[in-house]
């Protein structure tokens, strides 16, 4: 044999076993992509998935029928299976994460998506798009917003800003979130684009957001993804963003990333980079890390008492009501499901009172003289 072939051959191999033992020697890793159950045909989904793997930051393995491509197939011949499939190799180990459509997820799990902004082309996470975080609905939406902040950091942004859509229910979940910041979980608030600024956002902050993390419900996030991927194609192909994201739950342990029956091949790679960039975030480990920082800020025990606040905070009483008066102040931050209760409180209390809709949301409307009497009134009884 030739001695400059054995020259390269002997340091060939001195490289390799240099490199195992320096731990530089590492497996690919492996992501996988279920292809059945697409409105735009398997074809489609694999193109994604060829996309993908030609950044050559990881393997893509499809989970579906049999197909002629360069990629690794993993037989399943329905959707049932596909999931069956899947589920395994996560557990297993051989799939790091997976990129599927329409996948139960267990109530407490949501997935935190990805769009691409208009006004600047920002990126724009929105927690959550898809599943249940609770039943509740403001437990909801509090928990979506620590699995945004979760997500955010995996993504690398360490101290993400967060902002609230000014849906049903979002100045519980601001007093819910200010609680937590007081009791040692550390929540980086975001301010409107909008003149009166605050953490509540408006139409406006998602066209040209100022925060890192949108905070919605899941059906409203589920809308907006939908909207955001694919305002310029006519609604039945998704081009834009990294689709509805890793489900997360804080017993959540297989990284599976949702995209849509209409997303196409771009949304399709950008859902499997997501998936890769929140392995190489620890998204795991974050998740971890922060249940432990929400356990010592009393998570637990603010839900508890959101929970029976809910049930018992209702005026039952029968006192003879105050003469009605002129009423021209607002008062802001009640939940509107929870605004005639509100109003009855006061009345109780010997204040004239009435309900309204100001331009940022629902009001309660008393005169100048009891303003101040009504706000404590009001925060007394858990309503502010």
């Amino acid at each position: 044999m030739n001695t400059d072939i054995k020259t390269l051959i002997s340091e060939t191999f001195l490289e390799i076993a240099n490199a195992i033992e320096s731990g530089r020697f590492v497996e690919r890793l492996k992501i996988g992509l279920t292809t059945l159950g697409s409105e735009l045909g398997v074809e489609e989904v694999i193109k994604g998935g060829v996309a993908a793997s030609k950044t050559g930051l990881f393997d893509v393995v499809l989970i579906g029928p049999k197909c002629d491509t360069d990629l690794e197939v993993i037989e399943a011949n329905d959707e049932r299976e596909t999931h069956q499939v899947m589920n395994k190799l996560l557990d297993e180990g051989y799939l790091k994460a997976c990129v599927t459509m329409h996948y139960p997820f267990p109530i407490g799990v949501a997935t935190v998506g990805r769009v691409i902004t208009p006004a600047k082309g920002k990126e724009l996470i929105l927690a959550t798009t898809t599943g249940t975080s609770d039943t509740n609905r403001t437990i909801a939406m509090v928990k979506n917003a620590i699995y945004g902040i979760i997500t955010a950091k995996a993504l690398g942004i360490s101290n993400p800003t967060v902002g609230i859509l000014n849906v049903e229910n979002a100045p519980s979940v601001e007093r819910f979130l200010h609680k937590l910041h007081e009791n040692g979980y550390k929540i980086n608030f975001g301010e409107s684009i909008r003149h009166d600024k605050g953490s509540l956002m408006r139409g406006n902050d998602l066209i040209n957001p100022n925060c890192d993390v949108m905070v919605t419900d899941t059906l409203t996030g589920n809308i907006l993804m939908k909207l955001f991927s694919s305002y310029n194609t006519g609604g039945n192909y998704e081009v834009l963003g990294h689709g509805y994201g890793p489900g997360i739950g804080f017993d959540q342990d297989r990284i599976i990333n949702i995209i849509s029956r209409a997303s196409g091949a771009p949304v399709i790679k950008n859902a499997l980079i997501y998936a890769y960039e929140v392995i190489k975030g620890n998204i795991k480990g974050i998740i971890k890390a922060e249940y432990d920082k929400l356990q010592k800020a009393n998570l637990d025990a603010l839900i508890e008492e959101l929970k029976q606040n809910t049930n018992t905070n209702t005026s039952t009483t029968t006192k003879v009501r105050p003469a009605k008066e002129t009423v021209s102040e607002e008062i802001l931050g009640v939940e509107i499901f929870e605004l005639d209760n509100a109003v009855n409180i006061l009345m109780d209390n010997g204040i004239y009172a009435e309900s309204g809709m100001g331009c940022t949301g629902p009001v309660v409307l008393v005169s100048p003289n009891h303003k101040e009497k009504a706000i404590g009134i009001l925060k007394m009884h858990k309503y502010l």
